[in-house]
Parts: C-alpha cells; structure tokens; sequence
C-alpha cells in the first residue's frame, strides 16, 4: 500500500540492492525486510494476510531477519490497529495504533523535530528533523519499545524498536540527510 517507489529509489540512492516482491518464499528468505505504507491499518493488513504475506514476514523475523517499517509499515508493527475499525497488526511490537487525538490539525503533517530514546539507529545524525504524515500513532505496551518520540501538541511515538525489528512514523525516503542516515545506519549495521 503506497510509498514503494520512493523507498526504492531512496534505497537505490544509499546503495541499498533491494527488490520488491509480494512472493511470500522470497520474503520468507529474506535477511532484511523493508515494509513501507500508506493508507489504511485494516486494507493494508487484508492485504498481507491474504497473499500470505503477514505468515511470509513472521517466519522470516523469527528466523532472524532484520525488518524496518516505514509510516504504515511501522504501524502494521504493533498487535491492534483502528483505522477504520479494530483489527490485528503484526504484532511484531506489543501495543496498537490508534486515531492522533492531540488538540492540533489532524493529520500531522510536516516537519518536526525528534527526540531519540534509543539512538541504535540515529547515529551521525547532523539534526533530527523529519518529515511526517499520519493521523494515527503507536502506543507501544512497553515504554523500551519507543526509540523516538516527536513533540505535536503531546509527546508521540516517532520510532519504535523491539530487537531487530524496527518502524519509523517519519518518512525517511522524504526526510532528506538525516532520513537517509538512519537507512544507512539499517542496512549497515545489518550488512
């Protein structure tokens, strides 16, 4: 769902040899996943459990697959979403994704500082300044999970981490150095 073609060409950009695929053997076989998206919780999860790919990435992650989730792709993470209504994520990060109610314009959207948690993968950041667009976000059922949060109109999950599984609400392909910094420092600490 979405954002496939400015991930690739980000990725080509730091490069990043990659392919795209929606067959689950080859994402069973995968060392590293990238799940980009767009859109909404529950059609892109449809999405993935009937192609076959919700089992694809579990098997994969379980043996021992590195993952990195952008945007949508981080919220499909979690066990819960509610967009439109409640359904099963991943649930690859404990906790659920639910409507951005935090007294400013919805959807967040733009430019916004990010405050690192968990700096594994935020090294030689020169800033911290990313670019956003959601109307939704992580609740992580465990605070060690949150590796950054971001300030709109009360504090929210920028990024989240559970061992090498990783999801970033910013878009990092649009987030021009410091987004492609933290892919570089995915893919190079999982070289």
């Amino acid at each position: 769902m979405g954002n496939l073609a400015s991930v690739s060409k980000t990725l080509k950009k730091i490069g990043v040899e990659h392919i795209i695929s929606e067959d689950p053997v080859v994402v069973k076989a995968a060392e590293k996943l990238v799940l980009p998206g767009v859109g909404s919780f529950k059609a892109a999860m449809e999405n993935l459990n009937k192609s076959g790919l919700s089992e694809a990435i579990h098997e994969s992650v379980s043996a021992g697959a590195k993952m990195i989730g952008i945007c949508l792709g981080m919220q499909l993470l979690a066990s819960t979403g509610f967009e439109p209504e409640r359904c099963s994520g991943l649930g690859l990060i404990p906790g659920e994704v639910v409507p951005l109610d935090c007294g400013l314009p919805v959807p967040h959207m733009g430019w916004n500082n990010i405050r690192i948690v968990n700096p594994q993968y935020f090294n030689k950041l020169s800033y911290q300044d990313f670019y956003f667009v959601h109307s939704y976000h992580f609740i992580t059922e465990k605070p060690e999970h949150v590796a950054a949060t971001v300030e709109y109109g009360t504090e929210i999950t920028a990024a989240v981490q559970n061992g090498s599984v990783f999801g970033c609400q910013f878009h990092p392909e649009k987030s021009q150095l410091a987004g492609l910094q933290v892919l570089r420092n995915f893919f190079a600490m999982h070289a």
